[in-house]
């Protein structure tokens, strides 16, 4: 969906305070073993963030309606401020959360939902990065651009992944031309 550009960015200003606020609600009276586990679900978040991003890209927003239609506007307008509003991510986030909390226990769902939502943060950061921001050659970013410029050729269908490469080469959809 288009957003203003404050809607645009609202990501980067509400994020790290969720981040923030999840970790200070979870860690504010916590003992050191929980505070390791926190740390624990944290470094599984993280990198679990990347296959849910690969996996909501690939087959959501590339196939199932309404989600194709509006992400087909971002592949036509690739430099427009087009995302999903951080009004209807963040309580997603937050939902899971909960969710997570009753199913796993505070500190376990705590950690998860800091690490999940740093994950979407660096996505956001690096999508931002590779639609808007200039690359010196032969940078990680550049690479990064490369990549998903691939992405947005017509009628491609490979490198989903935006903040990780990785998902495509597990799952045979990493493309280099």
């Amino acid at each position: 969906m288009r957003l203003s550009k404050w809607g645009y960015q609202a990501d980067f200003v509400v994020y790290p305070l969720l981040i923030a606020g999840v970790a200070l609600h979870t860690l504010w009276a916590a003992t050191a073993p929980r505070g390791a586990a926190w740390l624990a679900a944290v470094a599984v978040g993280l990198p679990a963030w990347t296959l849910i991003e690969y996996t909501l890209h690939r087959w959501v927003l590339h196939r199932v309606p309404p989600f194709r239609s509006l992400h087909a506007q971002h592949h036509e307008h690739q430099r427009a401020l087009i995302g999903t509003p951080t009004w209807v991510s963040a309580p997603l986030f937050l939902g899971l959360w909960v969710a997570m909390a009753h199913a796993a226990g505070r500190t376990t769902a705590g950690g998860l939902a800091a690490g999940l939502m740093t994950g979407y943060l660096i996505y956001a950061f690096i999508h931002d990065a590779v639609h808007h921001r200039a690359a010196r050659p032969g940078s990680w970013l550049f690479r990064a651009k490369v990549r998903h410029a691939l992405h947005h050729r017509p009628g491609a269908h490979c490198n989903f992944g935006v903040s990780s490469g990785a998902w495509d080469a597990v799952l045979g959809t990493a493309a280099d031309r």
